[in-house]
């Protein structure tokens, strides 16, 4: 049986800098993700005045400047590709007293960033954005008030934001969400004795004095894992694969989930917990694929892994229908469009939909070029389909992985079968 680790976890890895950052005192974190949107949050961090160490070590200790540490910066807040980076920020800095200007790549300018200035400007913060509602972003912090907020959209980015102003200004908050997101600030913010109490889909904050400081063992992304998973469940591995030390919180494993509704062999073995999150040994073999519906309410635990998921549809038995998923239009690209646009470019058959996509599997060698958009999910999807013996996929743009798993060809070409 191939075994092998994924990156670190990239929402752990986030959020592991930043409460760092944060804490009062001296914070390690191992098994950071060494990638362009962590580098981001960590430059955006030392321009606020934090002494982030080079990322490059197994371990990094930080030496945190406390909740009103931060300093004015003196440029503007880069974060590169990284919504994660933007939207977590904005509500730290919008409880800081400074000002800053947000700005990122191509790709992050467009992605909506009203649903973060709505909740901020609601605080107490002033908050500008472009006619467009992206990047670049001014956000001048202020003595904030607390909030309840009912959140229009399932976003832990926007829940984090509220969750980080209401920290950082010392103010209650409490966020009312359409459906349960994934819970990791909640799970850091406790670990490091702030009061985060969660009923239901109501998540709610209690000021705290302070932040400790706190130790972080990242565990590998399960994101990155499940196209592991998926290439295994497709037979393109030489057997059996087992991806050690996953995080398998449960607002992350949808795709797993699902995999196993298709008919792949999956477990997992070896279950603990690290830092208050759950992890295990994940083991994935293939099996007979048949196409299944995914639902509004399966979405938001897997809706970074949909484009593996519409690949792996591609080779199953029968339609697999998604709906619920409009999110995808303002990921990193217009992923619905994105998927359908390239299944049809290499000969599979998909349909798109105002919230999602219809794929029906077949047998037939898929063949063609596909456009990434500069996108690491789907250049990683349609490699691992790439990957399946008879298929022969061109990706436009293989290096921009990097946003998440830089070695991920290597690693592909040492799993798929010879």
């Amino acid at each position: 049986m191939a075994a092998l680790r994924v990156p670190g976890d990239k929402s752990i890895s986030h959020r592991a800098l930043m409460l760092a950052a944060l804490g009062k005192g001296r914070s390690r974190v191992r098994g950071l993700l060494q990638s362009a949107d962590v580098h981001s949050t960590a430059r955006v961090l030392r321009a606020l005045g934090v002494p982030i160490p080079a990322l490059d070590a197994d371990e990094l200790v930080i030496d945190g400047v406390g909740l009103r540490g931060l300093a004015q910066p003196s440029v503007d807040l880069y974060c590169g590709n990284s919504g994660t980076t933007a939207r977590l920020m904005s509500g730290i800095v919008a409880g800081s007293p400074l000002w800053a200007t947000f700005t990122g790549d191509q790709s992050l300018s467009r992605r909506p960033m009203r649903r973060v200035a709505a909740p901020l400007t609601a605080m107490g913060a002033n908050v500008a954005l472009p006619e467009h509602g992206g990047l670049p972003m001014t956000i001048r912090g202020a003595k904030l008030k607390g909030l309840t907020w009912h959140s229009e959209v399932a976003s832990a980015q926007v829940k984090s934001a509220i969750l980080l102003a209401g920290l950082v200004a010392d103010v209650p908050v409490e966020i009312h969400e359409p459906a349960a997101t994934r819970d990791h600030t909640e799970r850091m913010l406790r670990a490091r004795g702030v009061d985060v109490r969660t009923e239901d889909l109501v998540v709610s904050l209690l000021p705290s004095a302070r932040l400790d400081a706190g130790d972080v063992d990242v565990p590998g992304d399960p994101s990155s894992a499940a196209f592991v998973a998926g290439l295994a469940a497709l037979g393109g591995t030489r057997g059996a694969v087992r991806v050690e030390n996953v995080g398998v919180n449960p607002g992350r494993t949808g795709a797993f989930r699902t995999l196993v509704r298709m008919g792949a062999a999956l477990k997992y073995e070896d279950v603990a917990e690290q830092g208050g999150e759950p992890v295990a040994s994940i083991v994935c073999s293939a099996g007979a694929l048949r196409g299944i519906s995914i639902s509004p309410e399966d979405v938001p635990s897997l809706i970074d892994e949909l484009p593996l998921l519409a690949c792996v549809a591609a080779r199953a038995e029968g339609e697999t229908r998604v709906t619920g998923a409009a999110e995808l239009r303002v990921k990193e690209s217009d992923r619905i469009k994105a998927i359908v646009d390239n299944l049809r470019a290499v000969g599979a058959d998909a349909e798109e939909l105002g919230d999602g996509f219809v794929v029906r599997g077949s047998d037939r060698p898929l063949r063609g070029r596909i456009v990434t958009h500069g996108d690491h999910r789907i250049a990683m999807a349609f490699g691992v389909l790439g990957a399946l013996a008879g298929n022969a996929i061109d990706v436009d743009d293989p290096s921009c992985v990097a946003v998440s798993w830089p070695s991920f060809w290597d690693a592909l070409a040492g799993l798929a079968r010879a």
